[in-house]
Formats: C-alpha cells, structure tokens, sequence
C-alpha cells in the first residue's frame, strides 16, 4: 500500500496576521515538515484566487464577511478576501517544506469555490488529484493542514468517498470553528470511515 502525506493549505493568508488567519496556524508547520520522509509521496495543496472571487463577501453589496449566500451549487460561506493568486497571502509559510511531489492548486474558477482537494464545492468538477494518486498507485493518505473544519474535512470527506484509506492527523491541523463547525466537521469524517488521530 503506497502511502501519500496531503498538506492542505498551510498558506499566509490561514496563519497568524493573515487575511483568514486560523488560530495558531503556523505551530503546525515544524511537525509537518517532520513527517515528510514517512511517506511515498507528498502533496501540497494551496487556495489560489482570482482578485474577484465569488466567495469573497466583498463582492455581494451589504454582506459582511462569514454570512452565507445561495450560489448554483449550494450554501456559500462568504469569505474576506484571501489567498489571492500571486500576492504573498498566498504563498506557502515560509516555514513550510515545499519539495513535495506535486501541488494542487484550486478555488481559481472565479464562479465557484474549492474547499476540498479532490472537488470544486459542487462536488463533481474534479482538480486532478484523484487521478495522480491513481496513476501512482497511492490509495493511504495521511491529512494535515488548515484548516480542519473546512479545507481537511472536504478533502477527507472526498477522499474516502472515492474509496481511499484515510487518516487526519488533528494535532497537525487547527481549526476555524465557525458556529459549531468544527463538531460537525469531526463527526461527518467519522461517519465517511476518516480515522482521526
């Protein structure tokens, strides 16, 4: 069983002093960089917006950063702008190891947001992930990153629908916790078969 580390998002933008920033975002960063060698492959993801996203709240008039809009694929939260292509927010933390064997970049379709690693939000338009891992023969993959009650979920949500073995490990991942999202975060992996360590 070939075995893959996903490193979802640990961008500026998630950590301390960043548009978005999660809770002690970059104290993950010296333990992920300690697991690289474990594995077969690594794989990177980062959050890449156009300036003018549709999830970012400033652009719907009278909306203020984390309501929820009705979008063609379902409930949006809308989001300060972050992660915008080629600004430093974007980049990766300058701690981060980034010798990886691939990264994934998403959210860059202006129309539709992109939590998870393997879907855009409407859960069918894929960003290619699945198909490397296939082609590496790659189907147990340990997650790390930020943040957990969104980007990690989806993506460990996903992977596990799509049939590969799949572990969070939670003290390398922090969390918004954005009215109760992170409770239910935790129980919608357990109940796709996410093993949380």
């Amino acid at each position: 069983m070939t075995r893959a580390l996903i490193v979802i998002d640990v961008q500026n933008d998630f950590c301390p002093g960043g548009a978005l920033a999660v809770q002690e975002g970059d104290q993950i960063v010296s333990g992920i960089n300690a697991l690289m060698n474990s594995f077969d492959a690594v794989i990177l993801t980062q959050d890449w917006h156009p300036a003018h996203h549709s999830s970012f709240a400033s652009q719907h008039a009278g909306v203020e950063a984390f309501q929820t809009t009705e979008m063609p694929y379902g409930t949006q939260v809308l989001w300060p702008d972050h992660c915008v292509q080629g600004t430093d927010g974007a980049a990766f933390h300058a701690g981060l190891r980034t010798d990886g064997d691939l990264i994934i970049r998403k959210g860059f379709r202006p129309g539709i947001d992109s939590y998870s690693a393997f879907f855009e939000n409407d859960h069918s338009t894929p960003t290619g992930l699945e198909g490397y891992l296939r082609t590496r023969a790659i189907n147990d993959l340990t997650m790390v990153g930020l943040a957990t009650d969104f980007c990690v979920n989806f993506s460990a949500v996903d992977a596990a629908k799509l049939g590969f073995e799949v572990t969070v490990q939670t003290q390398l991942c922090r969390a918004i916790d954005l009215d109760g999202s992170l409770a239910a975060a935790t129980q919608g992996m357990r109940d796709a078969g996410v093993t949380l360590i």
